[in-house]
């Protein structure tokens, strides 16, 4: 493949996500990655894209806007049913635990319910951090990376972003919609942040209210084998409750 017509198929691909990695673009241009990296570089140059670590995204995406409803727009859908999830995932927190609270509306609704009981969190989500700030038993951490106005979050797609150190007994994380292939997500930025959470943690426990087992989103961020429990509300299906337990997931009603 001529390298014009490599360009125009890494355009393309960019035009249809946020992100795409080194490895897919060498398998779709059947290409070497030295290859690959010439050819990100020189259309970065040129500020069609941009490269970060493991891949590249659009040009656009620099100043950056997620995909997905905006956390203010999304904070009351579902609203009675969030705060149950929220209560009961709160539960699972106990004194001098460590834990990861991912950024979400359903996540946020745990932080009314988390006793100052020398609580490690490390979010990504400035809104938990506002709410937990005031509690005198709470130790908060952030990752480093830049911040997205739409969640009020922080995310990077790069290595050095402070993560290393912290070790979590739990992850609790949202997600845009949840079926039979697994959790999935809108964004590929948010996608790569999660998952380099998700490595930082020994479970991973899903909030998602019922409505999410009828979504849609595009972007796969783990398979089922990955969830340890999902905590929804009593408008799930049976058939959606059996899909979750044949998967092995635990699953929590929240009421």
């Amino acid at each position: 493949m001529h390298a014009t017509e490599r360009d125009q198929r890494i355009l393309e691909l960019l035009r249809e996500q946020d992100f795409i990695a080194l490895q897919t673009l060498c398998d779709e241009l059947d290409a070497s990655p030295a290859t690959v990296r010439r050819d990100l570089e020189r259309l970065e140059q040129r500020g069609e894209l941009e490269r970060v670590h493991g891949g590249a995204r659009p040009a656009s995406a620099s100043g950056a806007h997620l995909q997905g409803t905006p956390f203010e727009a999304n904070l009351r859908r579902q609203l009675t049913q969030k705060m149950a999830i929220g209560r009961v995932a709160a539960t699972l927190c106990a004194p001098g635990d460590a834990v990861i609270i991912d950024g979400g509306t359903t996540t946020f609704q745990m932080c009314p319910h988390l006793e100052s009981g020398n609580l490690q969190v490390l979010t990504n989500s400035l809104h938990i951090v506002s709410a937990l700030l005031p509690r005198s038993g709470v130790k908060l951490s952030v990752p480093g990376g830049s911040v997205f106005p739409e969640q009020n979050i922080i995310l990077s797609p790069f290595d050095d972003d402070g993560l290393s150190h912290f070790h979590a007994s739990k992850m609790f994380i949202g997600a845009a919609a949840i079926g039979e292939r697994g959790l999935l997500q809108s964004d590929g930025i948010l996608v790569q942040a999660e998952r380099k959470l998700m490595a930082r943690a020994d479970s991973l426990i899903a909030l998602v209210d019922s409505t999410k087992f009828r979504a849609h989103a595009g972007l796969l961020l783990c398979g089922l084998d990955n969830v340890d429990l999902v905590i929804t509300d009593d408008g799930i299906s049976r058939a959606e409750r059996a899909l979750l337990r044949a998967a092995g997931v635990e699953v929590t009603i929240a009421r």
